[in-house]
């Protein structure tokens, strides 16, 4: 069996888990719906990382797998996406035919979210070379044996339904579905703290 090494990304790796990242959601329904375009969505996706899911480089939350061949962004209670930065691109970047509904899912994202201390999980992803192999897996219980550990909650939205199934196998739980005119469906997911056997 394997050995993998996770460890928390520092300010110094930001581009490079925002260049993981852009890869793995190259293919993402609700990244390429809001950036159809692949010259904006090159340009824009490594800002979304820092806008939605920065905060985590500052808590040590922000973990990569094997040398940067994946990465989770997790905000723990307290953490949130930097608002302003996320509505200045998508004002700037996402066409105003989709605007409407974008901001629409948001809203309904936000409906989700639990109203006690929760970590967040903005944003997993595995560079496409690497998919397959079990690494996200690998990145999602280093951050749940923390919450399990803190007997706290986790939340995330899932933006591509095969990713579903992971984690409900991880002990999620599906809320819903967020969904608005033209977009992809999007899938908030709660996981209970679990005690370990």
């Amino acid at each position: 069996m394997a050995t993998h090494s996770v460890h928390s990304a520092t300010a110094a790796e930001i581009a490079a888990v925002a260049d993981v990242l852009t890869l793995a959601f190259g293919t993402d329904p609700a990244a390429r719906w809001s950036w159809a375009d692949p010259r904006v969505y090159l340009a824009s996706f490594p800002r979304f990382v820092r806008a939605f899911g920065g905060a985590a480089f500052e808590r040590g939350t922000a973990y990569v797998v094997d040398d940067n061949k994946g990465a989770a962004l997790w905000l723990p209670p307290g953490a949130e996406p930097d608002e302003t930065a996320m509505g200045s691109l998508m004002q700037e970047t996402v066409p105003e035919s989709i605007g409407k509904d974008g901001l629409s899912v948001m809203q309904q994202m936000e409906s989700y979210h639990p109203g006690e201390p929760h970590w967040y999980l903005p944003l997993i992803g595995i560079d496409p070379a690497h998919q397959g192999r079990g690494l996200g897996g690998v990145l999602m219980r280093h951050a749940l044996a923390e919450c399990d550990r803190d007997g706290c909650l986790a939340y995330l939205e899932s933006s591509n339904p095969r990713n579903v199934p992971l984690y409900q196998h991880l002990g999620f739980e599906l809320l819903g579905t967020i969904q608005a005119g033209t977009s992809p469906k999007l899938f908030p997911m709660l996981r209970k703290p679990q005690r370990r056997s």
